[in-house]
């Protein structure tokens, strides 16, 4: 697969000020990494936008920084919106060496069909998106499958145990953390009827004081 190339270069304005950067079509941005001085960095919006939509959080980027002949590889490690509008504000990268193992967090993508869904009585629930794994930058896939096909009858299940990567690849969750099962429906709720409490009987008061 090709690798996904981005091109930036250093950027002075910083603080409050970036905001005219933005109104050009500029997007700040940020590089730093293991044994990497940070840097400050700016892109072309429009590509930045269009490189986010292809790469996500897993797949490597060569980013060539003031037109450098080698590329940088780094990933995606954070992307700032506006919560209102949506407009890209901001994007940090990690840059990595292929000679070490990243951790990582990978989207989980459910395929296939349950056979015990047939049934109206059952539902799908999933308690993991994302997995949690350390491979060499160039391993990491752009997400983990789960099949399925395996869950006929109710109460049955997928684990982190039952889910098996490439050679290379280490999953850091809980092999017994839950990622999907056949369940029930949510049962209404029932109110219980309370049987009043016996009163109490009073002691009878002496109608004279002596």
């Amino acid at each position: 697969m090709e690798q996904i190339k981005l091109e930036a270069t250093t950027r002075e304005i910083v603080g409050k000020k970036v905001r005219f950067l933005r109104r050009k079509g500029v997007t700040p941005v940020h590089l730093f990494g293991h044994n990497v001085e940070s840097m400050a960095l700016q892109c072309d919006t429009a590509q930045l936008q269009h490189v986010l939509g292809q790469a996500g959080q897993t797949r490597l980027i060569g980013l060539m920084v003031d037109r450098a002949e080698k590329p940088r590889n780094v990933l995606v490690r954070e992307v700032q919106r506006d919560s209102l509008t949506g407009k890209l504000l901001h994007a940090d990268f990690y840059q990595v060496r292929l000679a070490e193992k990243v951790k990582i967090e990978v989207p989980i993508a459910l395929v296939g069909e349950a056979p015990a869904l047939k049934s109206k009585e059952n539902i799908l629930v999933q308690d993991l998106n994302r997995l949690a794994i350390e491979c060499f930058p160039d391993r990491i896939p752009s997400s983990v499958e789960i099949d399925l096909g395996s869950l006929t009858e109710r109460e049955q299940a997928i684990r982190v145990k039952d889910i098996h990567l490439g050679e290379g690849i280490t999953v850091l969750d809980d092999p017994e953390r839950l990622v999907v099962k056949i369940g029930a429906p949510r049962a209404e709720r029932v109110e219980e009827e309370v049987a009043p409490l016996p009163k109490e009987e009073l002691p009878e008061e002496e109608s004279e004081e002596k």
